[in-house]
């Protein structure tokens, strides 16, 4: 069984799980615009590691619903205001629900959300034993608030900064490991080991397991907004330029481009998204096809990629030689070999 096999297993009950706690009532209509995003369905990998690697330390199914749901919930409230922030066109194949409803009416969707997770959570530490309950609170708050964090050093990016110049790598990995290698890996991976009651040093081991993979996930998740089919991926193409977000592939082209190239990005990145023309997304593209920006990336992403199936290997004497652990392995390759 792969992971995506797994992830289908438990799709059906974590989503009636969110649904029990944002149900249909009245104001109906807020409640059908707070369940939009719910009802697309994402691709469950986060509540997918948290539920995996719950059963890997020997949880039960039951036993890790609630997190699980939460950890879904909380990718559902974040997107309605990541993509308001972005003013994204596109979120699992439909337009995205700023466009749908408007700012107001997301912002409280989103808020609502967010409120449900916290009741979600305080739920589950009424369920179980008080220190485990508390762990995983604790958890889920420090990787929300360093993805947080890694939000504002991008949209201050995005919307003050705008200087390709003032961005290296360091910069982008910085970005990645709070948006998507805590967020979207590693996180829910400890916070399923904390609901299990494993030892605690695994912490440590799933961090370096999940840390590569998530850069080779976030990599991924740029190129494949230059190339990828957009009925399959389910947003627009070319969404990252024209929101002016830094990616390896522009820091790779910036950097071998001639000095009128350089004049002509700095030029495009300084304008917001409303005012950038066809042609100027067009023109940064054909800079990081000049500059082989789309291969450089993925050579990155591999690296990591084998790099968090070799940890898989180095900590293999923490993690369980149970069915499990085989689709841990399969999970992180996953995440960078993907169409969306």
């Amino acid at each position: 069984m792969n992971f995506k096999e797994y992830i289908e297993q438990y799709r059906s009950g974590i989503y009636s799980m969110i649904c029990n706690y944002v149900q249909m009532k009245e104001p109906m209509g807020h409640y059908k615009i707070t369940r939009d995003y719910i009802d697309r369905q994402g691709s469950y990998r986060r509540p997918g590691l948290v539920m995996l690697t719950g059963q890997l330390f020997g949880a039960k199914p039951e036993e890790l619903m609630l997190p699980a749901a939460a950890q879904q919930l909380s990718e559902d409230w974040i997107l309605m205001q990541d993509d308001l922030e972005d003013d994204s066109e596109l979120r699992r194949g439909k337009p995205t629900l700023h466009r749908l409803y408007g700012v107001a009416h997301t912002i409280d969707a989103s808020d609502t959300g967010h409120m449900a997770m916290w009741k979600m959570l305080k739920d589950y530490m009424q369920k179980v034993d008080i220190n485990k309950g508390s762990r995983v609170f604790d958890k889920f708050y420090d990787m929300l608030v360093y993805t947080v964090e890694g939000q504002y050093i991008e949209n201050t990016f995005i919307h003050d900064v705008k200087d390709i110049s003032k961005a290296d790598e360091n910069f982008y990995f910085r970005i990645a490991d709070s948006k998507t290698c805590y967020y979207t890996v590693y996180g829910p991976m400890q916070i399923g080991a904390l609901a299990a009651g494993a030892d605690p040093k695994v912490q440590s081991a799933l961090k370096e397991i999940g840390q590569p993979a998530g850069v080779a996930f976030q990599i991924t998740d740029d190129i494949l907004d230059l190339i990828a089919d957009e009925k399959v991926f389910g947003k627009r193409n070319f969404g990252d330029l024209y929101e002016g977000k830094i990616t390896l592939m522009v820091l790779h082209a910036y950097k071998n481009a001639n000095s009128t190239e350089r004049a002509m990005l700095d030029s495009i990145y300084k304008k917001r998204r409303q005012e950038k023309s066809r042609e100027e997304i067009d023109f940064v593209y054909e800079m990081i096809k000049k500059y082989d920006g789309i291969g450089y990336a993925k050579g990155i992403a591999d690296k990591y990629g084998e790099q968090a199936k070799a940890n898989v290997e180095k900590y293999s004497d923490l993690l369980p030689d149970n069915e499990y652990k085989d689709i841990i392995l399969s999970a992180m390759q996953e995440l960078y070999v993907r169409k969306k």
